[in-house]
């Protein structure tokens, strides 16, 4: 019997991934060479024929470059930023044409850890690099060439994909024409690396981990990869929110004086932390969290972001949430600031919002009119420029 999908409204519907392949080599921060590479993505909507209607999504920690829509084998598997991302939502895909990709050193189909390293023909494991934000958007970079676009209309992100897309206005400016960075900081806090740090050794603990080769042995190091997205999901979530969707609801009637789960917020964690450790990969969860540690554009320019984003010529809309404790208001603020002190075009909107650093995955009819308005703004600036 053939059962047909209803399709919900406003959707960009079915989707496929892609794969684009890289012959060249490419040459990270560290000094480390990717002899060959490949990249994984999706795009919704059309390229227009000026080729100025791009936007490029950045992903955060552990999303993908499953932006939007959804897949026929699986349904359910609904893009992170699908109510940001389609027909009539904020980022329109009848006006633009929205591309996202898996950063290297993602699990997610580019190359990455798990990949085989054709040296050897063994995935690479421990001897994958340390990637950096820099690198990320070099390869994007490479991959706009093959696509044909010198420009993106813009690039957006939110929380290490707002760090890419700032990022890309500091080494491909003549490339960026907006930047809408959200729920971002310029550089991580000393509390942020160290969560960070707690949650990277309780990979490297674990006994599975087998020094970052365990794809040898057949086995995952599941419990540090539990750990490690439990602390980093309570980061995302304000106090605020965990104790009205919580409280403090025993599973039970009463104490059951043991270890095991007695909290509903022990059960929803353990939950968190089982699911993310059975699709993510351990080595690029090391790998990202140190190239947020390492994110620093003021580092090169004596601790002054002023003069790093002395060279950007995009416009930026930022915007941040009142609740986000992990990447506060005060830090978009201080992005706010360098721009306006080299006096480029900024909006900046911060957000009343109670669901703390995940505010900007979720609907907010505040926040998505910000950006829906926007990105209204950037189709009027294309359509005035198609008129003859």
């Amino acid at each position: 019997m053939n059962v047909e999908l209803a399709l919900p409204e406003n959707g960009v519907g079915l989707v496929a991934p892609k794969v684009a392949h890289f012959a060249e080599p490419l040459k990270l921060r560290s000094g480390a060479v990717l002899s060959d590479y490949r990249l994984m993505y999706e795009t919704y909507g059309e390229l227009n024929a000026e080729r100025s209607n791009a936007v490029l999504v950045c992903h955060a920690l552990n999303a993908s470059h499953h932006v939007a829509g959804w897949y026929a084998d699986d349904p359910k598997n609904v893009g992170w930023w699908d109510n940001m991302v389609g027909p009539g939502k904020p980022l329109d895909t009848d006006r633009f044409f929205v591309l996202g990709v898996n950063n290297i050193g993602g699990c997610h189909g580019s190359t990455g850890p798990a990949s085989n390293d054709t040296a050897t023909g063994k995935p690479y494991g421990a001897s994958f690099p340390v990637i950096t934000v820099e690198d990320w958007v070099a390869a994007q970079a490479r991959f706009a060439d093959r696509l044909g676009i010198d420009r993106f209309c813009a690039v957006m992100g939110g929380s290490l994909g707002a760090m890419q897309a700032l990022q890309w206005t500091i080494d491909q400016p003549q490339r960026v024409a907006h930047a809408i960075v959200i729920a971002a900081a310029p550089k991580l806090s000393t509390q942020n690396i160290a969560f960070n740090e707690v949650a990277r050794q309780a990979i490297i603990s674990d006994p599975d981990f087998h020094g970052g080769d365990y794809y040898a042995f057949a086995t995952v190091p599941r419990r540090g990869l539990r750990i490690a997205r439990m602390i980093g999901h309570i980061t995302y979530l304000s106090d605020d929110a965990m104790m009205e969707r919580f409280g403090r609801v025993l599973r039970a009637d009463d104490f059951r004086f043991h270890f095991d789960v007695d909290f509903e917020v022990e059960s929803y964690l353990r939950y968190q932390g089982e699911k993310f450790a059975e699709v993510f990969d351990a080595n690029t969860y090391l790998r990202i969290t140190r190239a947020l540690d390492y994110f620093d554009p003021a580092k090169q320019h004596g601790g002054s972001l002023t003069r790093a984003l002395a060279s950007t010529q995009a416009s930026f809309l930022v915007i941040s949430f009142t609740s986000d404790w992990r990447f506060a208001p005060a830090r978009s603020r201080e992005i706010v600031k360098a721009l306006l002190d080299n006096k480029r075009n900024v909006s900046y909107a911060e957000i009343d919002a109670p669901h703390g650093h995940d505010a900007f995955l979720l609907d907010n009819a505040h926040y998505h009119e910000v950006v829906r308005e926007y990105f209204n703004r950037l189709a009027r600036e294309l359509a005035a420029r198609a008129e003859p």
